[in-house]
């Protein structure tokens, strides 16, 4: 497991320069697998170095992509967020996080209401139009979103400028009309005080 300062959905990528021995060692070890992949989890308070952090219980299982030792120590990594995974107990570090964890698939029909979704589509897109006129990091307004409901909604809230505390509302919502209309909710928050910065 390798827990993180951000909240990372199914479909986006992680792009992370590791330095600290117990992740080198968790590369490596994932390396030597048939399927490569570690579970990533937000810390909800704490630090990203050392422990003692206090952990998100849903997460998303990564696969790495990509791995690049660089001459400065550090290690290069390329993953893809794959599937949703729910903490089932933490166990012991050796050296880094283990877990017990589960697949959490969406529950119910990934059926959503096609018209919420396009608004909730455009909604986001603009919001991030906005965020990037403002110089806000990070924001591509040109992102492609899945004909999948199910992926759509996770790539809708990578999409739109939101906190992290917020993605993880979303990476919470247990199928996808509960994501949507959580995105709905967080939008008018996040488009009145857009549109106030575009004022000032």
């Amino acid at each position: 497991m390798f827990p993180l300062g951000k909240a990372f959905l199914p479909g986006s990528l992680l792009m992370v320069q590791i330095f600290e021995p117990r992740y080198r060692v968790l590369v490596h070890d994932c390396l030597e697998m048939t399927e490569p992949e570690f579970g990533v989890v937000m810390i909800e308070r704490g630090s990203e170095v050392g422990g003692g952090d206090t952990r998100s219980p849903v997460g998303a299982v990564a696969r790495l992509l990509r791995v690049e030792e660089l001459q400065n120590g550090r290690i290069s990594v390329v993953a893809g967020i794959g599937r949703r995974i729910l903490v089932q107990q933490w166990l012991p570090d050796n050296p880094y996080p283990y877990a017990s964890v589960e697949d959490w698939p969406d529950e119910g029909l990934a059926v959503v209401d096609p018209v919420l979704l396009g608004s909730v589509s455009d909604r986001c897109r603009r919001s991030a139009e906005l965020a990037a006129a403002l110089g806000d990091p990070g924001v591509d307004p040109t992102v492609m979103i899945s004909d999948d409901p199910s992926l759509a909604t996770f790539q809708l809230a990578g999409l739109a400028p939101l906190s992290d505390f917020d993605r993880y509302r979303v990476l919470c919502g247990p199928g996808a009309g509960d994501r949507l209309a959580v995105l709905a909710e967080l939008l008018e928050t996040v488009e009145d005080v857009l549109t106030f910065r575009m004022q000032r």
